[in-house]
């Protein structure tokens, strides 16, 4: 542990938060996942040159995306967006007077923290924690930029998905802090009982398009396609998208996209397509824009969009079965990790593991995002929060978002076989040649 110092919080940044165009923060694991493709880069892009180097300026922060952020000068450094930091500055002032050490809490947008991460860590210029989502583990493991974390005994006091989300070839890498999924969100006006089944869902909406009561059946986000928000239909179907050893983690020898339950899916897609139930014009704004003016009785989506949805008389529910199978949407996880290139792993791996694993925190992370909290016993004191109760029930039946590399295949191909398939193409060719790229995709490294 080095030498006490001056205490040091040094805040900086210009925030440029994920966010939708009405200002509400996207989920954060999945944001835009068709561009989440590119291989990371851990060159230096800048020519060496032989003049001096210039004193680096003060940390003012990332004004554009992708700009190097300073590293605070102190002992311990934490990065987190600005809806984190504010909780975090407390909480490591308390670890710093405890421990003697100065520590710094740096704001940093929370779709630039993967990116800097790797090219900064490396070069001591990044932060000893961080928080992220648990699909970047792929990424950040594979290239050793994350260090893997004990939870010990901790580990039961979790969300039994939100522990697995951050298990990576068997390994731990991060403490969980918030989950996310999507449910189905319902007009009790337009729809006063609750959907059991897609058939039922499927009913209901076109009756009320036909009623003259509502435009769209269902609000459900596609533009052009959408494979997060569509999962569920694929594992209620009984396909899958990479296969799952004994304890969870993906086998991404084994793509399920074109397996006998993700051809029915494609199947279903088709006849949803025919019924006008999804389209490619169904934007993240266009679902907003019906359900929140009360002309969709149902909607397909997470607890970020619940801001949008004014005055809607609504319920948070389980998706509807698929085949008289339950639905299981992908779940996301954010967490906080530690660097593998940490100045001061002790103190980083003890903030983490002492501080922010405790219930009030927890609490606090959940009021800030309004995600439902991944430690068992803080969920279950927000638990008679009907949306968070809601969410959390269609989450009971989840996957974990897959955090390993290959991931990074899927998306697009994917994106592309529901386009062709709402365009009016034969659904199991399109999810069967969305298969073969992938593989094929995956084999070429």
């Amino acid at each position: 542990m080095t030498s006490w110092r001056k205490w040091a919080v040094v805040p900086a940044a210009a925030l440029v938060l994920t966010a939708c165009g009405n200002g509400t923060e996207e989920p954060t694991t999945t944001e835009d996942p068709a561009e989440d493709t590119a291989e990371p880069t851990t060159e230096d892009t800048e020519e060496p040159t032989d003049e001096e180097p210039a004193e680096p300026e003060p940390d003012e922060g990332a004004e554009e995306e992708g700009e190097e952020i300073a590293r605070a000068d102190a002992d311990l450094v934490i990065w987190a967006d600005d809806t984190r930091a504010p909780i975090l500055e407390p909480l490591a002032e308390e670890f710093g007077e405890a421990e003697g050490i100065s520590v710094a809490v740096q704001e940093v947008p929370f779709d630039q923290i993967r990116d800097l991460v790797s090219v900064q860590g490396p070069a001591g210029q990044g932060p000893d924690v961080f928080i992220g989502a648990h699909d970047w583990l792929g990424e950040l493991a594979e290239n050793g930029v994350v260090e893997p974390l004990d939870l010990g005994g901790a580990e039961g006091d979790y969300l039994e998905v939100a522990t697995q989300a951050f298990s990576y070839d068997g390994t731990n890498y991060g403490l969980p802090y918030s989950i996310e999924n999507i449910a189905l969100v319902r007009n009790t006006e337009l729809a006063p009982e609750a959907a059991e089944t897609l058939e039922d869902m499927v009913e209901v909406g076109t009756s009320a398009v036909d009623a003259g009561d509502a435009d769209l059946p269902v609000a459900w986000q596609q533009d052009p396609g959408d494979p997060f928000h569509n999962y569920w239909v694929v594992t209620g179907a009984g396909g899958y998208v990479f296969g799952q050893q004994d304890d969870g983690s993906y086998d991404a020898e084994d793509v399920g996209i074109d397996s006998e339950g993700g051809l029915r899916a494609a199947e279903i897609f088709g006849e949803l397509a025919e019924q006008g139930v999804v389209n490619s014009d169904v934007t993240y704004d266009v679902m907003i824009d019906t359900f929140a003016s009360g002309r969709a009785p149902f909607a397909v989506t997470g607890p970020w969009a619940l801001p949008d949805f004014g005055d809607v008389d609504y319920v948070v529910e389980p998706l509807p079965s698929v085949d008289g199978n339950p639905a299981g949407p992908f779940v996301g996880v954010q967490g906080v990790m530690v660097s593998a290139f940490a100045e001061n792993s002790l103190a980083a791996t003890t903030f983490v593991l002492d501080y922010l694993g405790q219930e009030e925190v927890q609490l606090e992370l959940y009021e800030a995002g309004g995600r439902p909290p991944a430690l068992q016993s803080a969920f279950d004191a927000v638990s008679d929060d009907p949306d968070v109760a809601g969410f959390g029930a269609a989450g009971e039946t989840g996957r974990p978002m897959p955090a390993i590399p290959e991931m990074g295949a899927v998306w697009t191909a994917w994106t592309d076989a529901y386009q062709n398939i709402f365009a009016g193409n034969d659904p199991e060719a399109a999810f069967e040649e969305a298969a073969e790229q992938i593989r094929n995709t995956i084999d070429a490294g």
